[in-house]
């Protein structure tokens, strides 16, 4: 047995940081990863019980918080099961080992009983092997968050109420670069119900007996302070030439043998033409707003010099980390609980809200302070995903293989997450009077996922292959993580040439794939969902199309494959999706299809509608009208095929994102004949590439 921890594990060795079993035979889980609606803590439930071979009803999952759950960074990346569960899937064989050595030596001894003894108290060896899960139990996993959520009862940080709590409200300036000039507050201070209002430079905000007290009170702030606008924005029609033309700094993330002199010193351009047997294309996706359906919340509270937040975060630690520099006091003297937060798709605004609800709360030691974000707030500041240009070109030989593949990624980086910097990335903080400087946002490493760069990489065996990716290092608009990162515009850009180089040899496009791909689980997605609807038995009709899309998410991670059934008419509408995955080991299958199935329909979402817009000076998408959704009506027919699989479990949140927009691309060209490489796919956008 090999002695190499989980990562997790072995940055929290300790066994009782992990699990506390606690009277009335219930054991009490504390992972570091987080419920933000994907079912993690169910599946990670059902490890547990699974391992220790008791009842899945003794099992406690507890939120996490920083007092004593051990620190698992952020959850994102579909890396839960894979990070935590693989920790706790240790811990608990370590633990069994201990009560099966117990019995073997003749003392009949229960968990509970050896966790009084302090049996439990030291750290994890990884030398005891973890045994089969239980698939029947497994197989009959029930959603512990659902109850709450379909009855309608507290579970969410915006149900939270403290005792004498108050409420808030942060009276955001008008644009990204404004700057307050002036602000009467006398007449918001005169209302009844006020407790104060607090101003620290640019950041003003009120506090109030209730909420619609608060309410009203900010808006008498708007209506009496003066900002100075510049404009400071980019031409949202020009997106592409205003990315290339911003300082960047450049990393080449694929150099695959050598192109031919002349394919290299060939540059990628706007637009496609075949030009001395090179196809050249550029895709490119807006900014993009998480949209989710509720605004995010917090509540903090100053006591003793210390404070406490509970917050809908993805990353306990890092928010504490940030809040701690933020306020120079050490990070032992905050406190971080997780609540659960109404749809979370990357790094949106919930921990912008905590330091807003941690500023307001310094100024009433001692009671609890509520701040909720409005829907303006949410879809004008809180982080979003950043506009992407991609440049691809394609060297063909005479019989129209591919003999180089070259492409050039232009892009802000796709993290602003707080916690990994020496200067906090909260919003309020770069709007104090000792502002902290705004930070340009960063990808992670290519090993560990990369941002704008993911997936940039095609996987399909060329000769030849570089990319390089451009961070741009001016951000006049706020970007951060939002699921996928790159991989949905750069899969879009890949498979979208993919296609486009099948047809132009008259080869199908599915065997083509096939050809291309060397890995027998690569192409045994794509066979599994050309066997579904809307694939197998395509009869072709006027208005109706059928695409496919494929990638490895992360070029590491889960298998995907997505066949797409469009039709046009005075829109355009999905109307079914079929998603075939391989995502190793599957926990729990529930859990895996939900989360395949969400990402193929916010990608749709994202394909056909969404858009962040702006002019030189302010984001004008700031509500329903003007950042448009999917409908509920609009959601396509979705099946979702798990491939089996032995091998070590994979996430799957963010597998189906970039296959899906793929796919629905190609039905699209399938269906007109045209190929739109800007999204939104809109009727607009198809009559223009027709």
């Amino acid at each position: 047995m090999s002695t190499v921890l989980p990562p997790s594990l072995a940055r929290n060795p300790r066994l009782g940081r992990w699990l506390r079993f606690v009277p009335g035979n219930v054991v009490e889980v504390r992972s570091g990863k987080v419920e933000i609606g994907q079912g993690i803590l169910t599946a990670l439930s059902r490890i547990v019980s699974s391992e220790l071979g008791i009842e899945p009803g003794q099992v406690r999952m507890i939120p996490a918080c920083t007092r004593d759950s051990p620190d698992e960074g952020v959850t994102s990346g579909s890396l839960s099961i894979q990070d935590s569960g693989s920790a706790l899937r240790a811990v608990c064989a370590e633990v069994r080992a201990i009560r099966e050595t117990a019995l073997a030596s003749g003392r009949n001894l229960t968990y509970w009983d050896l966790a009084s003894e302090g049996a439990f108290d030291r750290d994890a060896s990884g030398m005891v092997a973890s045994k089969p899960l239980d698939i029947a139990a497994r197989d009959k996993l029930q959603r512990l968050d659902l109850p709450d959520k379909v009855l309608g009862r507290p579970r969410f940080v915006q149900d939270l109420r403290l005792r004498g709590m108050l409420h808030g409200r942060v009276l955001r300036p008008p644009s990204p670069a404004a700057r307050l000039a002036s602000l009467d507050d006398a007449p918001a201070r005169a209302v009844g119900g006020v407790v104060e209002i607090v101003r620290d430079g640019h950041f003003v905000g009120v506090i109030a007996e209730r909420e619609e007290v608060a309410l009203a009170a900010l808006e008498l702030l708007r209506r009496h302070a003066r900002w100075d606008e510049p404009a400071s924005l980019p031409d949202e029609s020009r997106l592409a030439e205003w990315l290339r033309a911003q300082a960047h700094e450049t990393t080449c993330i694929a150099a695959l043998a050598t192109p031919s002199k002349e394919a290299a010193q060939s540059k990628s351009g706007p637009g496609l033409r075949r030009d001395d047997a090179t196809l050249r294309a550029t895709f490119t996706r807006p900014f993009l707003a998480h949209a989710s359906l509720a605004p995010s919340c917090a509540v903090a509270r100053w006591r003793d010099g210390k404070l406490n937040v509970w917050s809908h975060t993805q990353g306990i630690f890092n928010l504490r980390a940030d809040l701690a520099i933020t306020f120079g006091i050490a990070p032992g003297d905050i406190v971080v609980e997780h609540r659960e937060g109404a749809g979370c798709y990357g790094h949106n605004a919930a921990d912008d809200v905590a330091l807003d609800a941690a500023l307001l709360a310094r100024a009433v030691p001692g009671r609890g302070v509520r701040v909720s974000w409005s829907r303006e707030d949410e879809l004008t500041w809180s982080p979003f995903g950043a506009a992407m240009a991609v440049d691809v070109a394609v060297d063909l030989d005479e019989s129209g293989e591919v003999v180089a593949w070259r492409a050039d990624v232009w892009s802000n980086g796709h993290s602003s997450r707080p916690g990994r910097a020496k200067t906090p990335t909260l919003l309020a903080a770069t709007h104090l009077e000792k502002a902290f400087p705004k930070l340009v946002a960063i990808n992670m490493p290519i090993a560990t996922g990369g941002g704008s760069d993911r997936n940039a990489i095609p996987g399909y065996a060329f000769p030849a292959i570089r990319v390089e990716n451009h961070r741009v290092l001016s951000m006049p608009i706020r970007t951060s993580a939002l699921r996928a990162l790159g991989a949905f515009a750069n899969v879009f850009a890949i498979e979208s040439l993919v296609d486009e180089i099948a047809r132009m040899r008259e080869e199908d496009p599915v065997a083509w794939r096939l050809r291309h791909l060397p890995d027998p689980r690569a192409r045994a997605v794509i066979e599994t969902v050309t066997g579904c609807a809307p694939w197998q038995g395509w009869q072709p009709r006027e208005g109706f199309g059928h695409g496919l899309g494929y990638a490895r998410y992360k070029g590491n991670g889960a298998y995907c494959a997505v066949a797409a059934e469009v039709e046009l008419t005075h829109v355009v509408r999905v109307t079914r999706l079929c998603v075939a995955a391989d995502v190793g080991f599957v926990v729990d299958a529930d859990g895996a299809a939900n989360q395949l199935e969400g990402g193929a329909v916010q990608a749709t979402s994202w394909a056909l509608k969404e858009a962040v817009r702006f002019d030189a000076t302010r984001i004008t998408s700031n509500g329903w009208e003007t950042y448009p959704i999917l409908r509920f009506s609009e959601v396509p027919d979705v099946e979702v095929v798990l491939v089996p699989s032995g091998e070590a479990s994979m996430g799957a949140g963010e597998a189906a994102m970039g296959p899906a927009l793929a796919a629905i691309a190609n039905a699209v060209f399938d269906a007109c004949g045209a190929r739109v490489r800007d999204l939104p796919i809109t009727p607009e956008r198809i009559a223009a590439a027709m």
